[in-house]
């Protein structure tokens, strides 16, 4: 009886390690996406985001489809098959991609913050310089919210 009882305060202590650090990666996470606060738009048609107030450049939320974790490797994958695109920054909850235009060489930046607390990836996505896009930054994250969760958006 006394071997019982210590494996199993032994086996309960170690599930209580094992949720905490995970309960602790997960506060961590999001307390580093709380930290990212993604650039307003300009005052230009050359930009589209998840949080700006102007309906004709604002986009929904990806949503996640999975873990954060998961949802970001999703997003680094999407990205990097994106033709003349780079990752410029990622880390967890947070990347930032450049895409280069094919004729100029014209870079739009893209910013993605991977919100755990509400289930969805946040994004700016705007030119780097010039006054309208064509709206190509609009079609990029269409096409990226596709790959990343095809019920998303209607098909093209």
């Amino acid at each position: 009886m006394k071997y019982l009882t210590t494996r199993l305060a032994c086996t309960s202590l170690a599930f209580a390690c094992v949720m905490s650090a995970a309960t602790g990666m997960q506060e961590a996470l999001a307390d580093q996406t709380a930290q990212y606060a993604l650039r307003p738009c300009p005052d230009r048609p050359n930009c589209v985001s998840t949080e700006t107030a102007d309906p004709g450049r604002r986009m929904a939320p990806i949503p996640l489809t999975g873990s954060a974790g998961a949802a970001q490797a999703g997003l680094l994958t999407a990205i990097r098959a994106l033709p003349r695109s780079s990752i410029t920054h990622d880390e967890p909850g947070h990347v930032v991609a450049e895409f280069r235009s094919r004729t100029f060489g014209f870079v739009d930046e893209a910013e993605f913050v991977i919100d755990a607390d509400s289930g969805s990836i946040r994004f700016r996505s705007g030119a780097r310089s010039g006054y309208w896009d064509l709206g190509v930054n609009r079609a990029r994250m269409e096409e990226l919210a596709r790959t990343l969760n095809p019920a998303t958006l209607p098909a093209k």
